[in-house]
């Protein structure tokens, strides 16, 4: 940004990928956040600044409520949508994994669980538990007053709390894991997919209606080494899966002749496999191609 910008402009751009990460956190949808950031560029283009005391904090309230009126919008668009609805995949930077905090925040695994909350449940929850904003500035970003914001992010923590992925895994162990998931997939080695896959280990896979997926969750480590037999037969041969970094955790983007097919986000707890999360809807694969910049 040259010298000559004005205050406005840089004030937006300093902080966009926070802004970004907001609505992202709230929406699960790299495309619906970017339009909630067009939206908020607009209004705050139209603030006198004369009167923000803190462009930081006053920006995040026009996200939020920007991201909490499209938030109900997407609610009634998944009640649509055909088969399980997955958070769209952002390939992100090493650095992120290594955040702890960001990295569990953005993850599959979470935004699944935040999915679970009410729309104002879910603004509270993210801009307090991950963003740490005191209780006054969230209770003006969502249009509550303080004690009420406190009784929701209790209620949203207790909610959280009861449904997140408790499981730890070092950096190791999500390695080994994720490299004997590999070779047994690209092997055709059932025997040993189904040795690194937990006994309670779920997939999940969104089509979006477009491409052929699971129309719903599949559980136990039998159960799924079938599914996979079932895909290694009609597409191993074509099928390679290079390792990736999404949403701060460990992935595999799926090829078949090539081509990107999608993207498997895989969750590793006290080294084996607990989770999978298949995305081929087409319209979700965009994110993928280059790092997307996020931060607390």
């Amino acid at each position: 940004m040259s010298s000559g910008a004005d205050p406005a402009t840089e004030a937006f751009v300093a902080h966009r990928n926070l802004l970004f990460t907001v609505a992202y956190e709230m929406l699960g949808s790299a495309a619906d956040a970017e339009d909630v950031l067009q939206e908020t560029w607009m209004r705050w283009a139209g603030v006198d600044l004369g009167v923000v005391q803190d462009p930081r904090a006053y920006l995040v309230k026009i996200t939020t409520r920007q991201a909490l009126m499209r938030l109900r919008a997407l609610g009634r668009r998944k009640e649509s949508y055909v088969g399980p609805w997955l958070p769209e995949p952002l390939l992100t930077a090493p650095d992120v994994a290594e955040d702890v905090e960001l990295a569990d925040s953005v993850s599959m695994a979470m935004l699944l669980v935040l999915e679970t909350l009410t729309p104002t449940e879910r603004a509270v929850f993210v801009l307090r538990e991950v963003f740490d904003l005191g209780y006054d500035e969230i209770a003006d970003a969502v249009g509550k007053n303080a004690a009420a914001v406190r009784q929701i992010a209790h209620r949203a923590r207790s909610h959280v709390a009861a449904r997140r992925p408790r499981g730890d895994a070092s950096p190791a162990e999500i390695r080994g894991a994720l490299e004997a998931f590999r070779r047994a997939v690209e092997t055709g080695d059932l025997q040993g997919l189904l040795d690194i896959l937990a006994p309670d280990v779920v997939v999940l896979s969104d089509g979006g209606g477009v491409k052929q997926a699971l129309l719903r969750p599949v559980r136990g480590a039998e159960r799924v080494v079938r599914v996979f037999a079932t895909g290694l037969k009609r597409f191993g041969a074509a099928m390679s899966l290079e390792p990736a970094q999404v949403n701060g955790g460990p992935a595999m983007l799926i090829r078949l002749d090539g081509e990107l097919d999608g993207v498997l986000a895989v969750r590793v707890e006290h080294g084996l496999v607990t989770g999978l999360y298949y995305v081929r809807n087409p319209e979700k694969l965009s994110r993928v191609t280059s790092e997307t910049a996020i931060h607390l």
